[in-house]
């Protein structure tokens, strides 16, 4: 028998945790509670005094330097929880130190240094968990479940809105690397692949600033997939952070019917000819805990990782085609790879 992250009776795997803010927090509660398999072993904050507070009352050790805590004999796997501008650091320290990885999306800041990031991670065969999370939803799964039902895909619709982060380090390019396309995007990127199958070809992009100063906080997206053969869906893609409420609507158009879902509200409905039937809500699926369900079976070497970096490239690579969209004007192609 197995318990949620490990097996009956098994010595729990030793963790450390970069970054506590309101993200890294969400970690630290779920492998505190949630997951048996794993034992927290240290953490790590830039703010020593709230850092080293946080880890007294975890009984945890202490680094302010990531790379000292990856390099810490008592942890044996890691997640980073941090703004990318750090991500090349941590992943240097964890191939250098062979410790597995989960690292929050975005993958990285831009797709120069996203294919450098994979690069170095494929090379040397480091186990590592991209936290797309949103793939662990109760909604996104019970919608993938059911797009076979609704006949072949042509059309797709995606949003996601919510409220002004409070977060500063989001409305700093040097920190965030871009606004709510990186950050929020790049969940809706992501589902383009993991419910269609398919992978994005070009885009085109609109951006404004609600109440942002040096990102954009609001964004429209046009994106055309390549589902293999003569197949092409036509996605609409849009993020907004600049509304005092929260929703995000998934709507996949078959050849049969329709799926209208929202993962925020945990809505799922079935519409066929003119009728819409409702299907029973989702579970409230807790998506942080189930991503260090999964990482501790890929940090254990049980299975492979199921969001790689390559995954996190391809998010990153339709995040700046929007860019490039946004700034030219035009059309953009999606790079997949520094051969285009």
């Amino acid at each position: 028998m197995t318990s949620a992250g490990g097996a009956v009776g098994a010595a729990p795997l030793p963790i450390g945790l970069i970054g506590l803010g309101k993200h890294g927090l969400r970690y630290l509660t779920h492998i505190r509670e949630d997951v048996p398999g794993f034992r927290l072993a240290a953490v790590s904050r830039r703010d020593r005094e709230a850092g080293e507070k946080i880890a007294r009352e975890a009984g945890a050790r202490y680094h302010r330097d990531p790379r000292d805590l990856i390099a810490d004999r008592e942890v044996a796997a890691v997640v980073a929880a941090v703004p990318p501008s750090e991500h090349p650091e941590i992943v240097a320290a964890a191939v250098r130190e062979r410790k597995p990885l989960l690292i929050e999306k975005p993958f990285a800041a831009n797709l120069e240094t996203a294919l450098a990031l994979e690069d170095l991670i494929e090379s040397a065969g480091l186990p590592c968990l991209v936290g797309q999370t949103l793939r662990f939803s109760g909604v996104v799964q019970a919608v993938r479940g059911l797009v076979e039902r609704i006949g072949r895909l042509h059309q797709l619709v995606l949003t996601q809105s919510f409220e002004p982060t409070r977060l500063g380090w989001l409305d700093d390019p040097r920190s965030s690397g871009g606004g709510n396309i990186l950050h929020t995007g790049v969940h809706e990127f992501d589902l383009l692949r993991y419910l269609t199958g398919g992978e994005a070809i070009e885009a085109t992009c609109f951006v404004e600033r609600v109440t942002t100063q040096l990102t954009e906080d609001s964004f429209s997206a046009a994106i055309s997939i390549d589902a293999g053969g003569a197949t092409t869906i036509l996605a609409a893609v849009a993020g907004s952070r600049a509304t005092r409420s929260r929703a995000g609507e998934i709507r996949l158009v078959g050849e049969h019917g329709q799926i209208v879902a929202d993962h925020v509200l945990r809505e799922v409905a079935i519409v066929e000819d003119r009728r819409s039937t409702v299907l029973p809500r989702p579970a409230d699926v807790p998506t942080v805990r189930e991503a260090l369900r999964v990482f501790h079976d890929v940090a254990e070497g049980r299975i492979a990782s199921p969001i790689t970096p390559r995954d996190g490239v391809r998010a990153v690579a339709i995040a700046d085609a929007c860019y490039r969209s946004a700034a030219s004007g035009c059309r953009e192609k999606v790079r997949l790879g520094r051969e285009e």
